[in-house]
């Protein structure tokens, strides 16, 4: 049986000599992954969102500052949502006011998006909330989370 290490706070830490999916960092990163969405969903909840929404929503904010006419492809790209579970979401978005669906004004067969003004307020009070999660989940602002942030980078770079 492996040895249990003790934290300093006298709480149980992983064995040492981790083994099985405990030693694998796609194990950690997966949970990791899991804790966040998990804290988001609770915490958006109250706003009516749920992860995905507010992903695509704050995307299309994003996108709707920097560029005349986003479509709904770089909605999707940007976000990492696949196609039709951006289309498909957007059009809740749309019912709920909260974004404008219209045709694109180059592209007849792509869509342009933007937020409304209650979308974008919705965003802004649901953006103060994540960063409060970024925060209490990976530290505050500083040279930790930019080294994870970057590690981060790199792991979807070469995937």
């Amino acid at each position: 049986m492996a040895e249990q290490r003790v934290a300093g706070d006298g709480s149980a830490m992983e064995p040492a000599d981790a083994r099985g999916p405990r030693a694998s960092p796609g194990f950690w990163l997966y949970h990791a992954g899991l804790a966040w969405q998990r804290e988001l969903d609770n915490e958006l909840r109250p706003l009516g969102l749920t992860h995905t929404q507010f992903n695509l929503l704050a995307s299309t904010n994003f996108l709707g500052r920097h560029h005349d006419a986003p479509t709904q492809q770089q909605v999707a790209e940007l976000s990492g949502v696949d196609r039709m579970m951006t289309s498909k979401v957007l059009t809740e978005l749309h019912r709920r006011g909260l974004v404008t669906r219209v045709a694109h004004a180059q592209d007849g067969r792509a869509k342009a998006v933007r937020t409304t003004e209650a979308g974008a307020e919705l965003v802004s009070r649901a953006v103060r909330i994540v960063a409060e999660i970024d925060d209490r989940l990976f530290g505050r602002p500083g040279p930790d989370r930019d080294q994870l942030r970057a590690s981060l980078r790199g792991i979807v770079g070469r995937a």
